[in-house]
């Protein structure tokens, strides 16, 4: 058996080569060299010992080491010997140590992800070939998903001529994720993710091509694309916890906080794009050519999971099936406050902060008076951040609650600064920071929560997570709503920045005492820099009180 380089020569004292403890019977250690089952030690070793003291301890024992025990023949002295090279790996396990020359079956990729890591480059999760496969079928997925939705609101119009039309079209879209997104997670959790995406981008493309065909032969009708948008909100119940917790099984969580950033910036990318190759579309051919696209579209996503290799995902050993897996979902998030915590705040910003299409639209016509062409502007700008806070949170590469925390308090704050804004133009510049800070809170919370999950409960948090984000919206965009109309698009902008501001003071508060800490202002230089520091323990400081009625009765 070889124990690599220097396996011939003198074994070096290891941490195990201590002096062993004396036979009974035997009299206490003198200096002379210790009798063995080999005999008495040589003189040149007992005089090799004399100048040398301190080494007596060291060497002497080593005949015992090769001396071959019951059932542990001469493999002993090369165990010995190779105890250096092992203590030296421990830390980067390397192809060279016995027994890791070969690499695990399915391993390669997490091992590349770790090098990668280590470049902290905004693009680094790229390097992943699955991950980068993906990105691009999402390029082009995501660019026909806003398509469909601009055409398919326009196409709802055209066919009513009502308003609220329209919203029940965008209600029955995420009403399915409100009512069955935890049961999604549930099944996400026992099914493989891959052919489960499979399915689901399947039958996404499919509602496109429908309603496709359906418009270019002139036999749509509304309550066909009701159907079409409510079967669309079925299979996202299942793709979005599926796509969500599919990334760290391409990526592994060191690349993670990479991967879910670059997956915003992809979506925040679409978002620029679609709207605008929609309207060509929708003025140039009809809106049918824009399903059609979007239902093609979906080319592009499934031929990348069909050309994905098994062997390099992280394999993630699935839940079987069992009563009261839901609940035990639930229970499980609730008893941890760094999953809670964090689904709780984005649950409030979702609800009452992200309603812009109804605050923009009312800043354009009633506050402005600027039409159409200002809401398109505020939408575009707000896009744009997004897409820059997007790349920045690539680029951090690490989710801290800190980081989350501080981005929702500056985002409530924005939102009243905006809602006090005089000016137009002030008003379409500060869309750019909300977007930023927007997307910096959506994007944390989300690598926050999949970093700190179970892989085998990482659907059903996730699950969670986007009914809690995305079920909230047709909830709280009616009262924000009513809100507006009653008391100016001012008030109700302002109220989705107070709100958002007082749910990221409490809940940052609640944190920190979740996790035993208290905010300490420093400075560095002539910057104040904001740290948590450990609180001292209550618990001694009860003891401590509890001692000085003793003291003083004694």
């Amino acid at each position: 058996m070889s124990t690599g380089p220097g396996a011939a020569s003198a074994p070096a004292p290891t941490p195990y080569d201590t002096q062993p403890a004396p036979d009974p019977g035997t009299p206490a250690d003198t200096g002379a060299a210790p009798a063995t089952a080999l005999g008495t030690a040589p003189a040149a070793t007992t005089a090799e010992a004399a100048p040398r003291p301190a080494a007596a301890p060291r060497t002497a024992p080593e005949p015992v080491r090769t001396a071959p025990e019951p059932g542990r023949t001469a493999r002993e002295p090369v165990r010995t010997a190779s105890e250096p090279v092992r203590t030296a790996r421990e830390s980067g396990r390397t192809a060279s140590e016995p027994g890791r020359t070969a690499p695990e079956p399915g391993r390669a990729a997490p091992r590349k992800a770790g090098s990668a890591r280590r470049g902290s480059s905004m693009f680094s999760s790229l390097k992943v070939r699955n991950y980068r496969l993906f990105f691009m079928g999402q390029v082009v997925s995501n660019t026909g998903t806003w398509m469909q939705r601009i055409a398919q609101d326009w196409l709802v119009l055209s066919l009513t001529g009502s308003s609220a039309a329209v919203g029940i079209t965008t209600a029955l879209q995420f009403l399915p994720m409100l009512l069955f997104g935890l049961y999604g997670g549930v099944l996400v959790d026992r099914l493989p993710k891959r052919p489960t995406l499979l399915v689901t981008q399947s039958a996404m493309a499919l509602t496109g091509l429908a309603l496709a065909a359906l418009t270019l032969t002139g036999h749509v009708e509304v309550w066909h694309v009701y159907v079409a948008a409510f079967a669309v909100g079925l299979a996202t119940v299942v793709d979005n916890p599926a796509r969500q917790s599919f990334v760290s099984e391409m990526v592994g969580p060191g690349q993670l906080q990479n991967a879910v950033s670059l997956n915003s910036a992809n979506f925040q990318s679409a978002r620029l794009i679609g709207p605008a190759v929609a309207g060509l579309m929708i003025t140039g051919v009809g809106t049918g050519w824009a399903f059609l696209a979007n239902g093609l579209s979906f080319v592009a996503p499934l031929t990348s999971l069909l050309l994905m290799r098994a062997r390099e995902l992280h394999v993630v050993e699935r839940t079987p099936r069992g009563k009261g897996q839901l609940r035990e979902g639930l229970r499980y998030v609730a008893g941890r406050p760094d999953l809670i915590w964090p689904i709780v705040l984005v649950g409030f910003i979702g609800t009452f902060g992200f309603n812009f299409p109804v605050w923009l639209s009312a800043y354009a016509d009633d506050v402005f008076h600027a039409g159409a062409g200002a809401y398109s502007l505020f939408n575009t700008v707000m896009a744009v951040g997004s897409l820059v806070g997007a790349l920045l949170a690539a680029r951090r590469g690490t989710a801290r609650l800190r980081v989350l925390i501080a981005a929702a308090a500056a985002f409530g704050a924005l939102e009243i600064v905006a809602a006090l804004a005089p000016s137009y133009w002030l008003f379409a510049l500060l869309m750019a920071p909300i977007g930023v800070f927007g997307l910096t809170v959506n994007v944390t919370a989300n690598t926050t929560v999949q970093m700190a999950t179970d892989p085998a409960m990482r659907g059903r948090v996730m699950a969670l997570f986007m009914m809690v984000f995305m079920g909230g919206t047709p909830l709280g965009a009616p009262l924000v709503g009513w809100v507006t109309d009653a008391y100016g698009p001012r008030t109700g902008f302002a109220l989705g920045g107070v709100i958002s501001l007082a749910a990221a003071t409490a809940i940052g508060l609640a944190l920190t005492r979740a996790g035993n800490v208290r905010p300490a202002l420093s400075w560095q230089g002539r910057q104040p820099r904001l740290t948590f520091v450990p609180r001292e323990n209550a618990h001694e400081e009860n003891n401590e009180e509890n001692r000085e009625p003793a003291r003083a009765a004694a």
